[in-house]
């Protein structure tokens, strides 16, 4: 598979992560959605994103769990649920690893929604993405002049 397309495919099984990050997703239904091995997927996907397909499903767990922390009443355990961790336990221990402080703490502190709640972290962490060497030829050629 060229490039390209193998691209479009890690796209779309990213995608899909965005979509059902509360389901359990794992490295073969991913895969799956990119038509490839899950060994390659997992190579590729790191190569191309910067980071794991787990670490970046985790991410956007965290992310939404962080949003409805912010804007809901809802509890931490529904959160939890909500967000796709199966116990408390793991999410309160990867969240307070992650973020820092634990989710009641993180609630406290953040009591109502912010700017930052309007804007998608997936759409902050692609403006922000350095592209891969030769990206953006013509800013190569203008740094010639």
């Amino acid at each position: 598979m060229s490039a390209a397309p193998l691209e479009r495919h890690l796209l779309r099984a990213r995608d899909l992560v965005d979509r059902r990050y509360g389901e359990p997703l794992d490295l073969r239904v991913l895969a799956r959605e990119a038509n490839v091995s899950p060994r390659h997927f997992s190579r590729s996907f790191r190569r191309v994103f910067g980071e794991t397909p787990y670490q970046y499903l985790l991410s956007r767990r965290l992310e939404r769990a962080r949003h409805l922390l912010r804007t809901t009443d809802d509890s931490v355990a529904e959160i939890c649920l909500a967000v796709g961790f199966k116990s408390v336990g793991s999410f309160t221990t990867t969240f307070t690893r992650q973020v820092g402080v634990s989710p009641t703490t993180y609630r406290r502190a953040h009591a109502s929604p912010s700017a930052v709640d309007y804007i998608p972290l997936c759409a902050v962490k692609a403006w922000a993405r350095r592209p891969p060497d030769g990206a953006f030829r013509e800013d190569s050629s203008l740094a010639g002049d």
